[in-house]
């Protein structure tokens, strides 16, 4: 299973991305990347995310997200990507009640 890191910013993309990379090239068929770690991030972390689909799907591998933390998940839903990032939404914290 791949690991978030807890901490992903702009600052540690790249090669969070490297790191990612090299691991889902080891794995034999499909991936899941476990995000429970993940506690401090910004935008790049949906960057990370949505290149390594791509190249799990350039790869021919289905890349699956748990553990996404709420409130990634709800700006992967403002930019519209939520589809994109093979997270289920039951992972996310419930919204609370107006």
């Amino acid at each position: 299973m791949l690991q978030l890191p807890a901490t992903l910013t702009h600052a540690q993309a790249s090669a969070c991305l490297r790191d990612l990379d090299r691991a889902l090239a080891a794995e034999p068929g499909a991936a899941v990347l476990d995000a429970t770690a993940l506690t401090s991030f910004d935008s790049s972390a949906l960057a990370v995310l949505l290149e390594l689909q791509r190249i799990g799907a350039r790869a021919g591998k289905a890349l699956a997200v748990q553990g996404l933390p709420a409130r990634l998940l709800a700006l992967a839903t403002l930019y519209g990507v939520e589809s994109l990032l093979g997270a289920a939404t039951a992972t996310a914290e419930p919204a609370a009640k107006a």
